[in-house]
C-alpha cells in the first residue's frame, strides 16, 4: 500500500539518506512497509527512490497511512519557498 504526490520543495530541498539534499520537481511516496510508514522521494519521472531522512514511523493502524502522507506533503511541498 502506498500514496504518491508530486511536490516542489522549498529552497532547502529534501534531505535524503542516500544522496543528501534533492531539489526541483520531485515525487513523494509514503509506503507501508512492515507496519511502518516510510517516506521517500524521487526526481519526477525517474526510477530511483531515496529515503527521506527521518521519514519512517511505526503505524498503530495501516489506515493512518493517508494521514501520514498528507502531513509529509504539507511539510515538504513548498513551491513558493
Amino acid at each position: 500500500m502506498s500514496k504518491t504526490t508530486d511536490i516542489v520543495p522549498g529552497p532547502g530541498g529534501v534531505m535524503t539518506d542516500e544522496v543528501g539534499v534533492v531539489t526541483g520537481d520531485l515525487t513523494l511516496r509514503t509506503e507501508l512497509t512492515d507496519g511502518d510508514a516510510v517516506v521517500s522521494v524521487q526526481y519526477k519521472d525517474a526510477e530511483e527512490w531515496y529515503a527521506v531522512t527521518g521519514g519512517r514511523a511505526k503505524l498503530a493502524d495501516p489506515a493512518d497511512l493517508d494521514a501520514v502522507h498528507a502531513i509529509a506533503v504539507g511539510l515538504l511541498h513548498r513551491p513558493e519557498g
